[in-house]
Parts: C-alpha cells; structure tokens; sequence
C-alpha cells in the first residue's frame, strides 16, 4: 500500500511558476511510474505527466509540452511537477498517483491517488 500526499498547489499569476510536491510512503515507491493528473470544475480527470521508475522516462500532456517538468527523488520518495508558463487554462485540482504495472496515461490504471492540491492562475 501506497499513500500519496501533494503540496505546493495555490495562487499564481499567469505566466509564473508554481512547483507541486507528492511525498509517498511505502518501501515500494522507486518501482512506480508516478504521473500527474488534473481536475477542472465540470470536467474530467486528464492526463498532465508521468515518468518511470527511474526517472529515465518522461511523458506529458500536449497542452503542457514544454511548460511543464516532471521528475522524482528516490531517495526522498518524492515527485515533483514543476509548472512555467502558467496559463488560467491550467487552473484545477493536481493529483498524484501511482502506477504498479504500467508507464502510461490512462487514469483508470493507476493504482493509487493522492488527495489532491488546487492549483488557480488568474489572468
């Protein structure tokens, strides 16, 4: 059992940066992929991030290509998504989640969530 725990979510002005925590416990974590979702109001849970066990392998969202980093501490057990060039578009609950079996982006595979963090970018 996994347990995941976000951070660092709040209020940023378009076109500043905000950096998101996810600290997990549970000996098992560096064998995850770990990805990042997201949650607007009224829509549904989409696909921002992942990467694998090792770091060595990164996947994102087009909408966040080359805006947004995911990467992880091992060692910490500790991944992270560093968001720049925050657009109001990007407003929304984060999530955290791990993947036993799979490097992927469907969000029903995942096997286990955090809590959320909320993320606002006003114009």
């Amino acid at each position: 059992q996994v347990q995941l725990v976000e951070s660092g979510g709040g209020l940023a002005q378009a076109g500043g940066s905000l950096r998101l925590s996810c600290a997990a416990s549970g000996h098992t974590f560096s064998s995850y992929t770990m990805g990042w979702f997201r949650q607007a109001p009224g829509k549904e849970r989409e696909f921002v991030a992942a990467i694998n066990w090792s770091g060595g392998s990164t996947t994102y969202a087009d909408s966040v290509k080359g805006r947004f980093t995911i990467s992880r501490d091992n060692a910490k057990n500790t991944v992270y998504l560093q968001m720049n060039s925050l657009k109001p578009e990007d407003t929304a609950v984060y999530y955290c989640a791990g993947d036993r079996r799979r490097f992927g982006k469907v969000t029903r595979e995942y096997d286990y969530w955090g809590q959320g963090t909320q993320v606002t970018v006003s114009s």
